[in-house]
């Protein structure tokens, strides 16, 4: 029997791994006009939150210490500036291909990483912090932006019928 540590580990991973393929099946199902509705009045558009995930996502790549952010001008767009700000948002298939990107490199990093590695602290967290809250630890990050995925992915869903 597997010792409870992999069990927690395989059951987080699990949940990420989920919530990711269901977000990539509807971000691959949804138009590109689709993506320009809000998810209802006075929201977000689609094509925002999918460069708002993409872009949190890409920040935990040196969060986990997994490398360096691949697209951090998504940062001034997606993170620091709401939906219909002036900024450019990038066109959509780029966005698109970003999204699969990103994923699929923290999906191998996720896979590679033993079960200690878990339980180490994000990058974010001093040494003197870690050794009062071990829970910021990196397998909280991915329990963290798994819920996170998962209200947004909740949103999305009204874009399913949109046209």
């Amino acid at each position: 029997m597997a010792n409870q540590q992999d069990v927690i580990i395989k059951m987080v991973l699990d949940a990420w791994t989920t919530h990711v393929n269901s977000a990539d099946k509807l971000f691959s199902a949804l138009t590109d006009e689709q993506l320009q509705q809000q998810v209802s009045p006075n929201r977000n558009r689609g094509i925002y939150l999918l460069g708002h995930l993409t872009s949190v996502h890409d920040r935990m790549l040196p969060l986990l210490d997994f490398g360096d952010q691949r697209y951090p001008e998504l940062n001034d767009v997606f993170l620091r500036k709401p939906d219909k700000s002036a900024l450019e948002v990038p066109p959509t298939n780029d966005l698109r291909r970003y999204w699969k990107e990103v994923n699929e490199i923290l999906g191998q990093h996720c896979m590679r990483l033993q079960p200690p590695g878990w339980f180490e602290k994000h990058t974010a967290v001093s040494e003197d912090d870690f050794k009062k809250e071990p829970h910021r630890n990196k397998l909280n990050v991915i329990l963290n932006r798994t819920n996170h995925l998962a209200s947004h992915l909740g949103q999305l869903l009204f874009l399913k019928n949109s046209d």
